[in-house]
């Protein structure tokens, strides 16, 4: 059964590219910080990776422990991912993970020295979907 669920799930999340997830990650004071971030690209639920600034409190928070949370509520769909964040800057991944629209924010584009990348990898998950849960570690 959880094949199927984790199967489901992975066609979710690659449709869900461009849409928006809650990000969590322990701030300074070990209390969570929840903010919202568009996905720019998944691995199924092993990998998500969405793109902020490197002078963010996300950033600084993920520089000072890695440990984070990622949930996408739909209604329909409440897929919650535990595991690990990491920054990344390199120029070609930068690139891969950029959007158009983004140069209000990041006037260099992808190439904008504070543009930068977080990958999430997942360890465990919560997974509701088609009216079925199943939760697990990868």
């Amino acid at each position: 059964m959880s094949e199927k669920i984790i199967a489901r799930t992975t066609e979710i999340l690659n449709k869900s590219v461009d849409g928006l997830m809650t990000f969590a990650v322990l701030d300074e004071n070990g209390y969570p910080s929840a903010s919202v971030v568009t996905i720019t690209n998944v691995d199924g639920i092993k990998e998500i990776m969405f793109c902020s600034g490197l002078d963010s409190n996300k950033a600084k928070r993920v520089q000072n422990c890695g440990k984070a949370s990622l949930c996408y509520f739909t209604g329909e769909f409440n897929i919650t991912l535990v595991g690990t964040a990491e920054i990344l800057t390199d120029p070609e991944i930068k690139a891969r993970n950029w959007r158009d629209g983004w140069e209000w924010i990041f006037p260099e584009g992808h190439n904008d020295p504070n543009f930068c990348v977080f990958r999430f990898k997942t360890e465990r998950y919560s997974l509701y979907v088609d009216n079925e849960e199943v939760a697990g570690n990868l």
